[in-house]
């Protein structure tokens, strides 16, 4: 079986590549890298992308912090398209947007699926009885049924092996929106314990957007972005070549929180356009934490995972509250922008984290935090600059600043300079960075984005990064380098791709006296290819080279294929791994069911084949269904502990019915 399979993906046509899904997806996909596959702001990113394709927004309504959420838009690329309906008053057609000359092909492209152009309505506010009327009810449930059994399920577990969510929302255009989120992680109880309301997540948001000079009202779960993050952002991630895409631009943005991942504020948010150029913001937060408790009571460690599968996960849970509140004041006029921000958080109780190691002594340790920051800019048809300066109660020191330049129409370059204090503390704070954190780091990132014809696209970046104080297996003061080239090409009909990545960090040795510098390589070729009746195909082909210690190779070649005809959509795939070992691990983005984010990874040998069903039933109602299997050559189980599997091949079915009226 394995020789077969292996012949069929050699020989399988490049030439049939062609579009699997929508372009947004394959967006994702070309600006990831492994580290923001792993990041739970990616996961909200692609959450936030499936909502505003559902529902997208009015180009001649739309405001500046709406734009500000799409995330493959440039400072000034946004600038241009305010100051265009400014000039020349409420657009006619979608085709506009050829008028402004700072949008790509590719944005130009992207925005279609996220945006429409309606009536101006910006002077007046929707009665009552028109929302109520013409409002929108979308319904979702999704359940992930495994053909499987973990260890855990045996006894450990408190809950069914069946992963399940639902979400309902009301909508009215851009001024209303209101929903539900109920999701269960499999092994988590339902209806019991201490889920005696049912689900163990629950997310319920109210959003009214566009009332006069209320710009928005958030009530229930919401997320709050404030300049260039480093006093707040649980908004969208900033990875590096999404970093060179949207030109290190900062954000202002509030928005409900409709996701089922578990950064968010609870209470209440508000912004208000005080005048034309000045914009307030305000919030108030009181919001459960999962966290492990030291002997003394104190909180230990902060926990994001979600988890309460077993007695022990289940304690963790909601036993540490945050108070948060803060705010924005901002000016906009003329290409400039000033913003003060500030967050207060107080803990119910004290977080003390371990420190017997080195890293560990610079870990947040208090019950009160404060930070303060300058958000700053300026657009202009050839440059822009943003920057933030922040700081801590104790008035230690974080900061970071872009300098973007148009050099021609077909040629862009940025800088990025950032410093964070290793003495810096928030519990918010999420910024562009290199170690995954707004702390211990400063570092000078170089990028540059070539267009020499609407369809071929060239972006490369180097960085370098310097951390002062000791990390994780890395006992002294370090630095990390890391560089990228990419290239792109997109056609009416084919979409062709490359990239090859080159990263170095730092490693302690085996008896932690000195440094060893630990090589990685990165590499991969794609290949698309549309045709006129609905017919798509994709191949790719990942690589890697980690050189430290003996050097550990991996790969995977992989082949998809997608059908969409009217009232049906049929999407097939297959890949082939072999990795020497989990740092030399590939990944792979898979298309889902709407709203469930899905990216694999891979290591060792074996092979990973699916197949997705998606058919409108009756108009309104939507069917899914999606079949995904794993199997390993190298092993005879899968995973350790709680979810170890007890055999070498792993099958989930997904179901999902969406019901629109």
């Amino acid at each position: 079986m394995k020789t077969l399979f292996i012949s069929i993906m050699m020989i399988m046509p490049l030439g049939l590549q062609a579009q699997e899904g929508h372009v947004w997806e394959r967006y994702l996909s070309e600006v990831m890298t492994v580290e923001d596959s792993e990041s739970e702001s990616w996961e909200r990113t692609y959450d936030l992308l499936c909502e505003l394709e559902q529902q997208p927004l009015n180009l001649n309504t739309v405001t500046r912090e709406q734009l500000e959420e799409l995330p493959f838009l440039t400072a000034q690329q946004i600038e241009d398209m305010m100051e265009y309906r400014y000039r020349y008053g409420a657009m006619k057609s979608v085709g506009e947007l050829m008028m402004i000359r700072s949008l790509g092909e590719v944005q130009r492209r992207l925005l279609t699926y996220f945006i429409y152009v309606g009536d101006d309505a910006s002077q007046r506010s929707p009665r009552l009885g028109d929302v109520l009327k013409y409002g929108r009810h979308e319904l979702t449930a999704t359940m992930r049924i495994p053909f499987y059994e973990r260890e855990g399920d045996h006894e450990q577990y408190l809950g069914y092996p069946y992963r399940h969510w639902m979400r309902y929302q009301f909508s009215y255009g851009d001024y209303v929106k209101l929903g539900l989120v109920g999701a269960q992680d499999a092994g988590e109880p339902f209806f019991a314990n201490r889920n005696k309301w049912g689900y163990d997540y629950y997310s319920s948001y109210l959003q009214l957007r566009n009332l006069g000079r209320l710009e928005t009202l958030v009530l229930g779960n919401y997320r709050m972005s404030m300049g260039m993050g480093l006093v707040m952002n649980n908004g969208f991630g900033l990875g590096k070549i999404a970093t060179l895409q949207n030109m290190g631009r900062s954000t202002n943005t509030l928005t409900a929180h409709s996701s089922r991942s578990n950064s968010y504020l609870q209470g209440m948010g508000a912004t208000i356009r005080l005048s034309t150029a000045f914009r307030a913001t305000a919030f108030l937060s009181y919001t459960p934490l999962d966290a492990t408790l030291n002997k003394d009571s104190t909180a230990r460690t902060i926990l994001s995972s979600g988890y309460h599968r077993t007695e022990t996960e289940m304690a963790k849970k909601h036993n540490l509250h945050a108070l948060k509140t803060g705010g924005a004041l901002r000016y906009e006029a003329h290409g400039l922008h000033l913003g003060v921000n500030a967050l207060y958080v107080h803990l119910d109780r004290p977080l003390h984290p371990q420190r017997v190691s080195l890293y560990q002594r610079i870990y947040p340790y208090d019950q009160d935090f404060m930070n303060t920051s300058l958000d700053y800019g300026y657009v202009s048809h050839q440059l822009s600059l943003n920057g933030e300066t922040a700081l801590d109660k104790r008035g230690h020191i974080a900061t970071i600043n872009t300098f973007n330049i148009r050099l021609s129409d077909v040629l862009s370059m940025m800088a990025l300079q950032r410093f964070y204090s290793y003495k810096y503390a928030s519990l918010d704070a999420q910024s562009y960075s290199d170690g995954g954190r707004v702390q211990n780091e400063s570092g000078v990132y170089l990028g540059l984005s070539w267009h020499p014809s609407p369809e071929f696209q060239v972006s490369a970046y180097t960085d370098y990064a310097y951390f002062a104080w000791a990390k994780y297996q890395v006992s002294q003061s370090s630095y990390s380098w890391d560089q990228l080239l990419q290239a792109a090409y997109t056609g009416k009909r084919w979409n062709l791709g490359v990239r090859y990545r080159l990263r170095m960090k730092q490693k302690d040795d085996k008896d932690k006296k000195t440094l060893n510098d630990r090589w990685e390589h990165r590499g991969r070729l794609s290949a698309e290819y549309a045709t006129d009746f609905g017919l798509s195909c994709r191949t790719q082909l990942d690589g890697g080279y980690c050189a430290y210690s003996e050097g550990e190779w991996g790969g995977m070649v992989s082949e998809s294929l997608s059908y969409t005809k009217d009232w049906l959509r049929l999407n097939i795939g297959a890949g082939y791994f072999h990795t020497d070992s989990y740092d030399s691990r590939v990944w792979l983005y898979e298309q889902g069911p709407l709203y469930a984010y899905s990216m694999n990874q891979f290591y060792g040998e074996g092979i990973r084949y699916w197949l997705m069903v998606r058919a409108k039933v009756a108009g309104n109602l939507m069917l899914t269904a999606k079949i995904g299997t794993t199997d390993y050559f190298d092993r005879d189980y899968i995973g350790s502990g709680y979810q170890q599997i007890d055999g070498s091949s792993q099958t989930d079915l997904d179901l999902q019915l969406r019901w629109i009226i």
